[in-house]
């Protein structure tokens, strides 16, 4: 069972990154999935997931309009197209496959990819 991250990087502000999360050996369909982040010196947060259930898309406040959240035909890869990436949104981001009934907080989460770094500075 494995959450495999990528895509992070160096960019400048208001560029586009688009990281991606593959799942193997297991079906992220029975799970929400989505993506957490952890800058320095902060809790980590939850930033969207796609939940199980309905398929709706759920962003914190500070990354609404800006980022957008999907996953591929098969199901087992989820992207997180960030864009118009501010200084703020510098952390390493971690997808994570969490329970189906729950909310998206680290408590509820049963699967963590290694987190992939992103850093956008002018």
């Amino acid at each position: 069972v494995q959450l495999q991250a990528s895509g992070g990087g160096l960019v400048q502000p208001g560029d586009s990154l688009r990281p991606s999360c593959a799942a193997s050996g297991f079906a992220l369909k029975y799970y929400n999935i989505g993506w957490f982040r952890q800058a320095p010196g902060n809790k980590r947060e939850g930033v969207s997931y796609i939940a199980s259930k309905s398929g709706g898309t759920h962003y914190v406040d500070s990354v609404k309009g800006r980022f957008t959240i999907s996953r591929d035909n098969s199901g087992n890869t989820v992207y997180l197209q960030m864009s118009g990436l501010k200084p703020e949104d510098t952390a390493v981001y971690y997808c994570a496959a969490g329970d189906a009934s729950g909310e998206w907080h680290e408590r509820y989460i049963y699967y963590w990819g290694k987190g992939t770094q992103v850093t956008v500075s002018s």
